[in-house]
């Protein structure tokens, strides 16, 4: 008799895993300015970082949304400038190590790449800010690869409202989430074929996006709120849209998203910090407040039975075609022993066959779904573009 193991070993080789978001290249330029021999991810990184060339060929990696993520308070074009030097570093990784990546642009460079035994690497830009109201720098994002945009990340841009940030003081998004100029981002990505990214932000943003996204959108890296009531996970509402959108929610396994007790927690340390006088947008600040917070609070423990959870919750509202993974390794810490790097994925999905996932069920969970909606949005990035061109439009004329 097969044992859930092999089970999953034989499922991987057929359909690999395609995550939606991984933090590595912030964490090569805070650890050694972007230099690869210095983190060699070819010798391994044990103790550095949640990824190593080794532990995604364990894990059954077998494509890669690389984050291009720049902090979301950098000001205009420093933001544009980190986010190139996140680019090429991403470029200068795939370049370094040939035998184990390859750069995709596309849903066929993806099965290409799995073909060659290859890990496809895409980039993710994470958070509006780095096009700095420009859809000039968001079409030259994408000629430089970027396949998807976080519309935000911690904080509004100008365009779109974040979901952890405070309200602006001019009620510029009003109930919608977006402004005008900001509609008009959604529609230059679908033009484009650059996937909507609805991680971070908030949900009135989601809705805004869902009403006028003519392509798939996807949630890189978020899970799901009825689960656990934390502003960066998604509501059930907008999860059940995901059926007639076509799109993937891919559930991160971040404990402050997908613990209750961690997010109770975190509220309680954010409350603390506020009356200290800390600005929750103070990450620095914050942060320091947390580690002398925790010594006097412990942190809840997380568990690889909360992110099944909110795996099986999203199947249940957005059905088993809108679910994927997007573990948002090396952007955060403190994961389930079990997941606590990339290697980690066979144990969330022999915990899922465990009970009950068949296997085209778990194909579509790991790969399927997302190149799917790659696929889907190519489909109508092509069709947009038969019949209009780039735009031309600006945030000053059309937020003025």
């Amino acid at each position: 008799m097969t044992s859930t193991a092999d089970r999953i070993a034989a499922l991987l080789r057929e359909h690999p895993v395609w995550d939606g978001h991984n933090d590595l290249p912030w964490e090569a330029r805070v650890q050694v300015g972007y230099d690869w021999d210095r983190l060699d991810l070819g010798a391994g990184t044990q103790g550095r970082t949640h990824t190593d060339v080794a532990r995604l060929r364990a894990g059954g990696v077998g494509a890669q949304f690389w984050s291009v993520y720049v902090p979301s308070n950098l000001p205009g074009s420093a933001a544009v400038t980190a986010t190139l030097e996140q680019v090429d570093a991403v470029q200068r990784m795939v370049a370094r190590w040939p035998e184990h990546f390859r750069l995709a642009l596309s849903a066929d460079d993806v099965v290409a790449a799995w073909a060659e035994g290859r890990i496809a690497s895409l980039m993710g830009a994470e958070g509006g800010q780095s096009i700095d109201s420009s859809l000039g720098a968001l079409r030259m994002l994408y000629e430089v690869g970027v396949r998807y945009m976080t519309l935000t990340h911690n904080h509004h841009t100008p365009w779109a409202e974040s979901a952890t940030d405070d309200p602006p003081a001019d009620g510029r998004f009003g109930e919608s989430g977006l402004t005008a100029f900001g509609r008009e981002v959604v529609r230059e990505m679908n033009r484009l074929g650059m996937l909507v990214d609805l991680s971070h932000v908030s949900a009135g943003t989601m809705r805004a996006a869902l009403d006028v996204t003519q392509a798939p959108v996807v949630f890189s890296h978020s899970s799901a709120r009825a689960v656990a009531d934390v502003p960066r996970n998604v509501p059930d509402d907008v999860l059940a849209r995901l059926a007639g959108n076509g799109g993937v929610c891919m559930v991160t396994f971040v404990p402050s998203f997908v613990t209750p007790a961690i997010g109770r927690w975190r509220a309680d340390a954010g409350e603390a910090a506020r009356a200290a006088g800390i600005a929750p947008n103070d990450h620095a600040a914050f942060s320091a407040f947390g580690v002398e917070w925790e010594k006097a609070h412990p942190i809840p423990a997380t568990t690889l039975d909360d992110v099944v959870e909110h795996v099986e919750h999203v199947r249940e509202v957005a059905g088993v075609e809108h679910v994927g993974l997007g573990g948002d390794y090396d952007g955060a810490g403190g994961f389930a022993p079990e997941i606590a790097d990339v290697s980690g994925y066979p144990n969330l999905l022999a915990a899922l066959a465990d009970r009950g996932w068949s296997d085209d069920d778990l194909g579509r969970l790991t790969s399927g779904n997302a190149l799917r909606v790659l696929r889907d949005a190519e489909a109508v990035a092509a069709r947009l573009r038969s019949g209009r061109g780039p735009s031309v439009a600006r945030i000053e004329d059309l937020d003025a």
